[in-house]
């Protein structure tokens, strides 16, 4: 007959830590509840703030934080230089760049309401040759009518800016060199490019075919994946135009993505600096319940420890109570975070964002906090002798 104790499996120590749990359910309910608390305003902190966050980053977004714009310069004669007609191909293939288009614009060439105005006065409005994907890059959004496609792009048919709508009134056609354009949609004012509200846009193919345009583009719109636009912004010269990259203009990237870093940086500092405060507050709950439970059940202890219980055994059932006591506490308490964030962010119409690092994070540092906590209370339950705790009841 063996005299070695019999090893405890994980059902074991499961069931162990559940009686622990089940015999004083109050207190217990009570300590989860402790640690729900905390990790519930971590995680409704983190949301909330990470909500409020995305709802920044979207307005943000409005005002171009990504885009950069690539335009000819001048080249070492003083005179005006050009772009490539592949500029915008060779840019797109920049790897973090994540669209490209481009305007063109067609010098001496203007629109008119009618063919009876005279030729000096044009309104001050610009005739550019757009690619189709333009509206989509800059932000633009249509006030009435139709954006350019694959067929209209190829005929005599425009896109009014909604300074030159205003100009040119509430016309079906405009008169541009010698033929009539008709109007198939007006924009609203574009607050990335506002250039284009004073334009009358016109497709590619169009503007070759019908105005002997050269193809060259004279503004190329670009958006990159933000981390990178710094990046970007150092190779677009010499990619739009290799023969002559100090011939190419390259616009800097907005203030805007300076505030947003800045924002995100401090966003990340206050909850690092809340979710630890959360953490301990849970940690200090978990050793008091269990250095209670220690004192109350000393009896218990030294039953066990005369049946035969070792030492380990009693450290480990101490430790497994913790743990579970822990691990009940962070997930009520993630679940409740993120129900709370839910509310919050439906009534300030922000997008509902719990990072998935909170939520696990959370219950999973609440467990290790947990099992830290619970072990100085298992090591001095284990160190009592079963005459001491016996002859403590």
């Amino acid at each position: 007959m063996s005299l070695r104790p019999a090893r405890l499996r994980l059902s074991d120590l499961a069931r162990l830590g559940g009686y622990g749990l089940r015999s004083r359910p109050l207190r217990a309910v009570l300590s989860a509840l402790g640690i729900a608390i905390g990790i519930a305003a971590m995680t409704a902190v983190v949301g909330i703030s990470a909500s409020s966050r995305a709802d920044l980053d979207q307005e943000l977004a409005q005002l171009g934080t990504n885009m950069l714009t690539v335009s000819p310069g001048n080249t070492m004669f003083g005179k005006q230089a050009t772009l490539p007609d592949e500029s915008v191909a060779m840019i797109k293939r920049i790897g973090p760049v994540q669209s490209a288009t481009a305007t063109g614009m067609l010098s001496d060439t203007y629109a008119y309401r009618n063919d009876r105005i005279p030729a000096a006065q044009s309104g001050g409005l610009s005739v550019l040759a757009a690619k189709l994907d333009l509206l989509k890059t800059v932000g633009g959004t249509l006030d009435h009518g139709a954006w350019l496609n694959a067929a209209t792009d190829r005929y005599p048919a425009v896109v009014l800016g909604a300074t030159a709508a205003e100009r040119l009134g509430n016309v079906p056609a405009v008169y541009i060199g010698g033929r009539w354009w008709v109007v198939v949609g007006v924009l609203q004012n574009v607050l990335l490019a506002p250039e284009l509200d004073s334009a009358v846009l016109m497709g590619w193919p169009a503007a070759t075919t019908y105005l002997g345009f050269d193809g060259h583009p004279t503004t190329v719109y670009t958006r990159s994946v933000e981390s990178r636009v710094e990046a970007v912004r150092a190779v677009l010269a010499p990619t739009a135009n290799p023969s002559a990259p100090g011939a190419v203009q390259v616009s800097k990237p907005s203030d805007a993505l300076a505030a947003r870093r800045a924002t995100n940086a401090a966003f990340d500092a206050l909850l690092l600096g809340l979710g630890g405060v959360a953490l301990l507050v849970g940690g200090i709950g978990v050793a008091n319940t269990m250095v209670i439970s220690v004192l109350e059940r000393r009896s218990e202890i030294g039953l066990r420890r005369s049946q035969g219980a070792t030492k380990g055994q009693v450290r480990t059932q101490f430790v497994a109570e913790s743990l579970l006591l822990s691990l009940l506490g962070g997930a009520f308490g993630a679940l409740l975070g993120y129900l709370v964030t839910g509310m919050y962010a439906t009534t300030q119409k922000w997008p509902t964002v719990v990072p998935l690092w909170v939520l696990a994070g959370g219950v999973g540092a609440t467990v290790v906090i947990g099992a830290i906590a619970g072990l100085y209370p298992a090591i001095r339950a284990a160190r009592l002798s079963p005459t001491e705790a016996l002859a403590a009841t």
